[in-house]
């Protein structure tokens, strides 16, 4: 690993602050990585007392930078080569520019990452960036209500054995610069008008509602965390029946549809005033949030898992109570278990699907249909994908018909030429030759020859050539590819042979 824009190498913390200047560097950039512990040329040298050092670099970011880095950073240890090393993650901030204290918003006190340096910022372009300033975030904008009380907030607080003292609305950041109470602590007090429904339909589209709740209306934290345990109750456990063994999985993966959902708490735009939706249908959950990508943050830059936290004052507190990990690490533990696809978009929201498990095991299932086949056909063919050295006893028994029903379908397989037996006695295999769905991954060349074919068994190469567009070697390298793939076999010799098309 090398020092690079977004990754810096010191090897103790100093008393000096060139620490803080690449803190500040990093948040008036890209975001980024800073490691204690690995020396200029990338050697892990570790750290001494890392607990201290650790407490070091908390204090110093939130004492000796403004604006209030809270919920834009990480602190925490990693073993490398037997040895403890600090790594602390920086956000992209969202207040740039960001400035030493004991400097102001000059020169000397800003700074910005150009390579692998920490660069003073020009006068010019700290001023610009200071007129760009989100201004509008929730940490900035004042409650309607003034007299908010903050019961649930203690409770969660003294649930994971943190107490709030007197000063926790300063400490939580939950006063504007007038000293009045912000959005912030309005999202947080005991109650308020942020709408959060949870709706529920029998199938896959809004037709038929069937339950319509609203979580809403009180602390926010209260809030997720009443949709988790909804969610939770809904995600309940199926299983599939194989020829080896019951397979049971959960709709959805338990700490997926948590990163979803806590995401879209801590992430939706409140100066909207409206709060994230949850929906529920027989095949999916879709988890909507006002606000789309910050200006800032690419969607590549997205799921790598680069963070512009949107509100700081929010990840701070969900952080505190244990809801949110670190930095980054939603949108790659939601990736893990589905695609990009189930994330899209649009210039005012971002909704996530996550489809079911039962709804994508279907989809497996019907990737592997043929028409004309009957359903136990269909099931034959998906116990043989599973294993191809499946027994007719184990057949029979999983499906529950005889060994002689098993014969009759399996010699209706072979006839269709779905199914080819490879080898002799017990070694031999039953291969289930899937053709018509790969063709949906073939190359647009392929599909021509395939379809020629199809029309015409004893079609040649040179009519192939003409009729596509190409000289007989491609076709020839286009023949091999679809030979091996097994949707095309050439039965007998010479002019006579003929080429099939396996179906």
């Amino acid at each position: 690993m090398l020092e690079t824009d977004r990754i810096e190498f010191k090897e103790k913390l100093s008393d000096k602050q060139d620490f803080e200047k690449s803190v500040i560097a990093f948040l008036n950039h890209k975001g980024g990585t800073i490691f204690f512990g690995i020396d200029n040329s990338g050697k892990i040298v570790g750290v001494s007392d890392s607990d201290r050092n650790m407490l070091k670099i908390k204090d110093r970011i939130k004492n000796n930078i403004l604006p209030s880095t809270m919920g834009v950073f990480d602190v925490l240890t990693e073993e490398r080569e037997h040895k403890t090393i600090i790594k602390v993650s920086v956000a992209i901030g969202s207040e740039k520019p960001y400035f030493m204290k004991k400097f102001g918003m000059i020169e000397k006190g800003c700074f910005l990452r150009v390579g692998t340096s920490d660069e003073p910022i020009p006068q010019k372009m700290i001023e610009k960036l200071f007129a760009s300033r989100t201004r509008n975030s929730i940490g900035t904008i004042r409650s309607n209500k003034q007299v908010l009380s903050f019961a649930q907030l203690h409770i969660y607080y003294q649930e994971r054995n943190k107490n709030l003292n007197k000063h926790f609305r300063e400490n939580l950041n939950l006063y504007t610069q007038e000293k009045d109470l912000n959005y912030v602590a309005y999202l947080l007090a005991d109650e308020n008008d942020i709408s959060i429904r949870l709706a529920k339909y029998r199938g896959i589209n809004k037709f038929n509602l069937i339950e319509n709740k609203e979580y809403g209306l009180v602390s926010l934290v209260k809030s997720a965390e009443r949709v988790l345990d909804r969610i939770e109750i809904e995600n309940t456990t199926f299983a599939r029946i194989t020829y080896k063994e019951r397979i049971e999985n959960r709709l959805w993966n338990a700490g997926a549809i948590r990163e979803a959902v806590l995401n879209a708490f801590v992430h939706n735009d409140y100066t909207r005033e409206i709060g994230p939706t949850f929906e529920i249908y027989d095949d999916r959950i879709e988890i909507t949030s006002a606000g789309s990508l910050p200006n800032e943050l690419s969607e590549s830059e997205f799921f790598e898992g680069y963070s512009i936290p949107r509100n700081r004052e929010l990840m701070r507190v969900f952080k505190d109570l244990n809801l949110v990990e670190h930095l980054g690490l939603g949108v790659p533990k939601i990736l893990r278990y589905y695609g990009r696809e189930c994330f899209k978009f649009t210039d005012n929201f971002l909704r996530v699907k996550l489809p079911s498990a039962i709804s994508i095991d279907k989809k497996k299932q019907e990737s592997f249909s043929h028409s004309g086949l009957t359903n136990r056909q269909e099931k034959i063919l998906q116990l043989i994908l599973e294993n191809p050295n499946v027994s007719k006893k184990e057949l029979a028994e999983v499906i529950g018909i005889s060994t002689t029903g098993i014969d009759k379908n399996l010699k209706i397989l072979k006839e269709k030429g779905i199914i080819e037996r490879v080898g002799k006695g017990r070694s031999s295999q039953l291969f289930y030759r899937k053709k018509i769905q790969d063709i949906n991954q073939l190359s647009d060349t392929q599909k021509k020859i395939v379809q020629l074919i199809q029309s015409n068994s004893k079609i040649s190469k040179k009519e192939l050539a003409k009729a596509i567009g190409i000289s007989t070697t491609g076709i020839d390298k286009n023949l091999k590819i679809l030979k091996e793939k097994g949707i095309i076999r050439r039965v007998g010799k010479g002019r006579s042979s003929l080429l099939l098309h396996m179906l």
